[in-house]
């Protein structure tokens, strides 16, 4: 869908996250803009996950506003909700595939959730997703055990792409993959971000993946969030942004070597 190119997609304010007494995130504001793709770091416990999963309706913060396609997903009916599901597509970290279902199958969950039709045409969608993520023909009847970690991530992505979404939430998805398969995975999502005109939000702690492809990147840090390009951030003074872009795998990912 096309629109302004600073056109926000994904506004969050006031955002606080608790868990029992631990605050996580305490006030956070972030706007998303279409077209871009923005990544998430933070150190263990800043709530990257936490976010993600705020801003598409699995968990209610404790406090805040979040507006995902100018719709206030925290106050949606059960239509209004259902409705949006179908205009974002998520990867989970792990892949999330269903065990039990062939590759096919579970591209074809989404379909027959939110859009039903004839199954011909339904196999058809699956097969132009699977050739769309880079996997060979005959992955569609395998199951997910019987692919590697790097085909279950684009098994997952294909899945999360099978209703044409505007939206795409990734959560490490490089994660456990070596550096030649997180670096193909990179430039998928690249190509595919370019070729869709998609928005991309990625939860990551992949240095090599933000000097990839990230337009932007947001910081979690002091349970708030800073937000700037990358070299806002590489100049940015505060101590863990420091250590986590200019530390030994900051430099090593920098295109430059971090000079």
């Amino acid at each position: 869908m096309a629109g302004e190119p600073d056109e926000i997609v994904i506004r969050v304010r006031g955002l606080v996250t608790r868990f029992g007494a631990q605050t996580v995130h305490d006030g956070l504001d972030l706007d998303v803009r279409r077209g871009e793709v923005i990544g998430i770091v933070g150190g263990s416990g800043s709530g990257k996950s936490v976010l993600l999963r705020s801003i598409i309706g699995l968990r209610r913060p404790e406090e805040g506003d979040i507006e995902v396609l100018g719709r206030d997903v925290l106050n949606i009916d059960t239509a209004e909700a259902h409705e949006l599901e179908q205009r974002w597509g998520v990867l989970f970290q792990d892949g999330a595939l269903f065990s039990s279902l062939t590759v096919m199958q579970n591209i074809e969950v989404p379909l027959r959730e939110h859009c039903p039709m004839p199954e011909p045409l339904m196999d058809e969608i699956a097969a132009c997703k699977i050739a769309l993520v880079g996997l060979p023909e005959p992955t569609a009847d395998k199951f997910p055990s019987q692919l590697s970690g790097g085909m279950r991530k684009r098994a997952g992505l294909a899945r999360a792409l099978s209703l044409d979404p505007e939206i795409l939430f990734l959560d490490e998805p490089t994660a456990g993959l070596d550096p030649i398969a997180a670096a193909e995975f990179d430039r998928l999502i690249a190509d595919l971000k370019a070729s869709l005109g998609l928005t991309v939000f990625l939860v990551t702690h992949d240095l090599d993946t933000l000097f990839a492809i990230c337009d932007r990147v947001a910081v979690l840090v002091d349970k708030t969030i800073r937000v700037g390009s990358l070299a806002e951030q590489l100049a940015d003074d505060h101590p863990w942004i420091r250590a986590y872009f200019h530390g030994p795998r900051g430099r090593a990912a920098h295109p430059d070597g971090g000079r």
